[in-house]
């Protein structure tokens, strides 16, 4: 592929609304050394595009910042961190073989070598992402699910929104028989969630709006609990034991309603603050019990390692919501941003 050819791509030169996503002709990114070039079949969104857009990460110290993921945007930046394809291309130093196989780009950029690594940047903020024709990776992060019976479109639903699951699990080292309680459930992240914590055999609770509960039913809740109304007193209802484990995208009064309700030696884990990010709760709920609160962003290596096997034997089956061609990045974005969809939103190059 010459490098002068070019390719559609939808990018933004600033943080702003809707309208600051322009369809544009780019050049056909090479692949350096130790990279694969992916012709993207379909790109899937997440909240990350919304708030890389919007510049809502805030950063330590001013919380209220315009700023991205981890810190300040490098503009003009395609946008687009979920990415199924097939690979056309390889840099030096990479395997021929990779050519024209059927793969699934993990987005994140990792602090250091190994399976534990921490995710430090992610692709269509941190470099240029799969709202494009064609998109550069790592080799090694690029992994072949070429006889997956899983579609285009739901393998491109997988790397942050299950990624992101499967790393809250692991983190939270939910096992089999524990009862756990999913916030926000309806979502991406929180459908995932679902999905992963019911194949690994826990009693799932979870919590969503009241015309999404049967879809939530449908991906493994054994009850599902209206985020209308009194919150805290359902869940006692329908945990009088107490939770294990709180997989949370929600934060805000959650944290301080729910804290009491875990067992002994019960984790909280949270991995977003949809309902808010200052938080207060009791303390002596924490140390008392032998409580933990974790913070999880994203996955390591290892964790994309699993969530790829359990890809290639479709263990878990992403719901589609809606499909947009890449001309329409901007209304996908907002369909996402209403919130009344269940599954997640792609878009076609």
């Amino acid at each position: 592929m010459s490098a002068s050819q070019v390719m559609r791509a939808v990018r933004i030169t600033g943080h702003g609304g809707p309208e600051v996503l322009e369809l544009t002709k780019v050049p056909v990114p090479a692949p350096r050394p130790g990279e694969a070039l992916v012709q993207v079949s379909a790109v899937a969104l997440n909240n990350t595009d919304l708030w890389t857009r919007e510049g809502a990460y805030g950063r330590p110290g001013d919380p209220k910042a315009l700023s991205g993921w981890r810190g300040p945007i490098d503009f003009p930046r395609i946008q687009g961190a979920d990415v199924a394809g097939r690979v056309v291309a390889v840099g030096t130093g990479v395997q021929g073989s990779l050519v024209g196989r059927r793969v699934v780009v993990d987005p994140a950029i990792y602090d250091a070598e190994g399976p534990d690594a921490h995710p430090v940047g992610l692709m269509g903020s941190e470099r240029d992402g799969g709202y494009a024709e064609y998109v550069t990776a790592p080799a090694e992060r690029v992994h072949d699910v070429t006889g997956s019976p899983l579609t285009d479109d739901q393998l491109a639903a997988l790397p942050t929104a299950y990624g992101t699951a499967l790393g809250m699990i692991e983190r939270g080292r939910l096992r089999k028989g524990e009862t756990v309680l999913i916030s926000g459930a309806s979502g991406g992240v929180g459908l995932a969630l679902v999905q992963l914590a019911r194949a690994r055999g826990a009693r799932v609770l979870a919590i969503s709006s009241g015309p999404k509960a049967d879809a939530v039913r449908e991906a493994g809740a054994h009850e599902v609990i209206d985020r209308v109304g009194d919150v805290a007193e359902r869940i006692r209802a329908a945990a009088p034991e107490g939770i294990d484990v709180v997989l949370d995208v929600v934060a805000g009064e959650l944290v301080s309603e729910g804290l009491p309700m875990l067992r002994e030696g019960g984790r909280w884990v949270v991995a977003g603050a949809l309902g808010g990010y200052d938080v207060t709760f009791d303390v002596r709920r924490l140390y008392l019990h032998n409580a933990q609160v974790i913070g999880s962003s994203m996955h390591t290596p290892a964790h994309f390692d699993l969530l790829m096997e359990l890809a290639r034997g479709a263990e878990v089956q992403p719901v589609v919501a809606a499909t947009f061609p890449l001309e329409q990045a901007a209304q996908a974005q907002q369909e996402l941003s209403r919130r009344e969809h269940v599954g997640k939103i792609v878009l076609h190059a």
